[in-house]
């Protein structure tokens, strides 16, 4: 666990330091909402709301995939839009 997240749930990744935008920062699922949240200031940032029926999130560079029960969506962090 770190801050609190358990980093082995579907809904929740970490952002990599040097990977692209968001390092550092753990991103999570709650209330059908992706949210980011920042260590240092210990403040969570909506980001994209209506997420039903998601299963999983991961996240490589500046993309978060959001994998639904019967699709596939990106969210871009540098544009902040799916």
């Amino acid at each position: 666990m770190s801050h609190g997240f358990d980093l082995n749930s579907p809904l929740v990744c970490e952002g990599i330091i040097g990977d692209g935008c968001g390092g550092g920062r753990i991103f999570f699922i709650e209330d059908e909402t992706l949210f980011a949240y920042e260590p240092l200031s210990k403040t969570k940032k909506e980001l994209l709301k209506g997420l039903t029926d998601i299963v999983a999130i991961s996240k490589k560079g500046c993309i978060i995939t959001l994998n639904f029960e019967d699709d596939v969506r990106l969210f871009d962090l540098s544009s902040l839009q799916s």
